[in-house]
């Protein structure tokens, strides 16, 4: 089998322990051709965390990357510029990985190896997300993700790449868990949209409405899993799940994804779908239906809406790739 190279890219940030355990479990890896890109946007690490990768970049075994800020998306294109693989595999810096994880995802791409198809340019790995299974109770299974899975108006409510137990063309990956190919990178040009702020949701989502237009399909593969943690502290974002302006974020990013991709048509279903869910509270979001906070959470929705109507009007003339120009320069 002639495997092809895989370019692992882990941005970080604030993260200590759970980095080094991420990062050892990589390099345990059999997997014969990869190289692993940290980009590191912590300020300052611990004592124990920053001797860790001092000896692993001074070993060859891992690049090293320090920023100066910290935007998931930008630290993504960051690190696509100083790759070398045939296949780039994005992971978060709380993961634990069974061997064989870079094996699963590199057969994807090799015609004949697995059920895929040849025209795969993504492939959107399983993820064990400890939170969605404790909500499930663990039990739940899906073979065949429903049609409205692939509606780009309504399918991040019914794409589950949690439970899904059978492989099959889905519309996106999570970011956690996920590979392209370089020509995606390289062919069409596609970069991650560095305007989607905070924890970055729905940032890979975009990316992968826009893989669409390329003729090539994202593949789902239960069986390149990886358990994420989901640690609360750290990540690629310097925000509080809690705070005002984390609350912004997420509803601004999730408008202007929409916004960038979608039909008016399909806008409409998914902004009410974001408001039954996350503002009303319904499943599967199951949020508390307090009048208070259902009315806080409504002003949050209204302030992201217009900030991202904000962000799409200035897009008509500054594409926001703050942190691509700044490498530029």
């Amino acid at each position: 089998m002639n495997l092809p190279l895989i370019s692992v890219i882990i941005p970080t940030y604030n993260r200590e322990q759970v980095l080094r355990e991420t990062l050892t479990e990589v390099l345990q890896q059999t997997y014969p051709h990869f190289e692993v890109l940290v980009v590191d946007q912590t300020p300052t690490h611990e004592p124990e965390t920053q001797t860790y990768l001092e000896q692993l970049t001074q070993a060859g075994k891992i690049q090293w990357y320090r920023l100066d800020w910290a935007s998931l998306p930008g630290a993504r294109n960051y690190a696509v510029r100083r790759s070398q693989g045939d296949i780039l595999l994005f992971i978060d810096d709380d993961v634990q990985l069974p061997e064989g994880f870079l094996l699963a995802h590199a057969r994807n791409y090799i015609p004949g190896e697995t059920s895929a198809p040849e025209k795969i340019g993504a492939v959107a790995g399983r993820v064990f997300d400890r939170m969605k299974l404790s909500d499930s109770g663990g039990k739940l299974t899906i073979e065949n993700l429903p049609p409205e899975a692939q509606d780009p108006g309504i399918a991040w409510y019914h794409l589950d790449l949690v439970h899904t137990i059978k492989p099959q063309q889905v519309i996106s990956v999570r970011g956690c868990n996920m590979s392209f190919r370089r020509e995606i990178f390289d062919q069409f040009g596609l970069t991650f949209d560095e305007r989607f702020k905070g924890s970055a949701v729905r940032e890979e989502s975009d990316f992968c409405l826009r893989i669409r237009p390329t003729g090539y399909v994202i593949w789902y593969d239960p069986e390149a899993y990886l358990i994420h943690l989901g640690e609360e502290a750290g990540g690629c974002h310097d925000m509080s799940t809690r705070s005002v302006q984390y609350q912004i974020t997420f509803y601004h990013n999730h408008f202007f994804m929409g916004l960038k991709n979608l039909t008016p048509g399909q806008c409409f279903r998914f902004f009410a779908k974001l408001f039954d869910c996350h503002v009303l509270g319904h499943p599967p979001c199951n949020k508390s239906g307090s009048p208070l906070k259902i009315i806080t959470r409504f002003c949050f929705y209204k302030l992201g809406l217009l900030k991202a109507l904000g962000t799409w009007i200035t897009s008509l003339w500054d594409q926001g790739q703050i942190y691509t120009q700044k490498d530029h320069s």
